[in-house]
């Protein structure tokens, strides 16, 4: 593995370590939490800089289902994460201190809106490169050989990840938080960080595990038509 693949898979690592731990404002505190938005948006412009080249092959060549998806997902991402970016400014209350501001609760409302939307949307661009994140984890680990039983397990495992994630959803009532309704009524401030861990990582594992599958039978489809 060459290093600017090395050095991509590092960024978008760290950047999914760095969103759990923002989406756990009501563990960490304000400070924590701005700081880490700070150093997400200094690695989300690193991201996208170091994929520059997608941006300038976006409307060239065929647009097959996949590619579609991919375009969509990621214009999407990316204005959820330039959204909260900037609906960050006006209630910073640590990092930009300094500026005279009014927290308006409108802004912080539309702040854990875009947030949780941004979340989601990360999880499918991550589940939309599954399969090139797998291959290269086998290269680092020099796992290359096909197994049935690890395969088997492994997708134990994802439906196992699902199915908790689902249940997760239900309870922490996630799908308000989509929305601008009550974006604030479901945390629970005395939680442990494991347990925050487990449930979002849960959650993730959703719409990884669905998006990776979903693609995996469009190709299919793809290669054998009816």
């Amino acid at each position: 593995m060459n290093r600017g693949m090395i050095l991509k898979l590092s960024i978008d690592i760290t950047m999914t370590i760095l969103m759990l731990v923002a989406m756990a404002y009501h563990i960490t505190g304000i400070l924590v939490h701005e700081v880490v938005g700070s150093i997400l948006l200094v690695l989300f412009i690193a991201h996208n800089l170091l994929n520059r080249r997608w941006y300038k092959t976006m409307f060239k060549g065929t647009f097959h289902i996949r590619r579609i998806l991919s375009i969509t997902v990621n214009l999407l991402f990316l204005v959820a994460m330039a959204a909260v970016m900037i609906s960050s400014i006006p209630i910073s209350r640590e990092v930009l201190s300094f500026i005279p501001m009014n927290h308006d609760m409108i802004f912080m409302q539309f702040h854990v809106m875009t947030s949780y939307w941004g979340f989601i949307l990360m999880a499918i661009h991550v589940g939309m490169s599954w399969g090139t994140i797998i291959n290269a984890m086998r290269r680092l680990t020099g796992i290359t050989n096909p197994s049935r039983v690890r395969t088997f397990l492994l997708r134990v495992v994802a439906i196992l990840i699902v199915v908790y994630g689902v249940q997760t959803s239900i309870e922490r009532n996630l799908g308000s938080k989509l929305l601008v309704y009550d974006p604030f009524g479901s945390w629970n401030f005395n939680e442990s960080s494991m347990s925050f861990l487990m449930d979002y990582l849960s959650v993730m594992g959703i719409y990884i595990c669905g998006t990776h599958y979903v693609l995996k039978f469009v190709q299919k489809q793809r290669r054998n038509p009816v």
